[in-house]
């Protein structure tokens, strides 16, 4: 499990006083690019290929509320990936400094190419990479269906 400690700051916070839905996403945000950074895919080689990051979904579910000032944990396990590493699941779950589990978070993402701005699998050698990152202990290889599980498709206005 990969693990990024934060505090919460006064612009994390809601009018509620506590922390900020906005806030969870951008705290799990870091916490990927900090873990890609330390597992050979920093946007720096990404854009070698051309290649960066999506997100299709976030699921997050709230249990505890967090205050300001209070320090926080964010974690990263990999729940999936396709065989071609195209697409990726990944559990964050919030703890406080008790080790309580604030709030919990499944992301759905993907790889897009830069260029072509088309979903693309990544390189031989970050699908190795993909293989040393911390797994959750229900993790699957990914299949097509999986990444359409919800249904949700556009709806445009008439």
């Amino acid at each position: 499990m990969y693990l990024k400690d934060f505090e919460i700051r006064w612009s994390d916070v809601d009018a509620n006083r506590h922390l900020a839905n906005s806030a969870y996403v951008n705290f799990m945000s870091h916490t990927r690019v900090a873990f890609f950074e330390e597992h050979n895919f920093s946007l720096s080689n990404l854009a070698k290929f051309d290649i960066s990051p999506v997100i299709f979904y976030e699921h997050i579910y709230y249990f505890k509320e967090a205050f300001l000032g209070t320090p926080i944990r964010v974690s990263l396990e990999i729940k999936g990936f396709s065989e071609d590493g195209m697409f990726f699941q990944i559990e964050h779950n919030f703890y406080n400094h008790k080790g309580e589990n604030l709030a919990n978070c499944e992301l759905l993402g993907a790889w897009i190419n830069l260029k072509s701005r088309s979903l693309s699998a990544i390189p031989e050698h970050l699908i190795a990479e993909l293989e040393k990152f911390p797994k959750s202990k229900d993790f699957k290889i990914l299949t097509k269906e999986d990444t359409r599980k919800f249904g949700k498709k556009p709806i445009n206005l008439s």
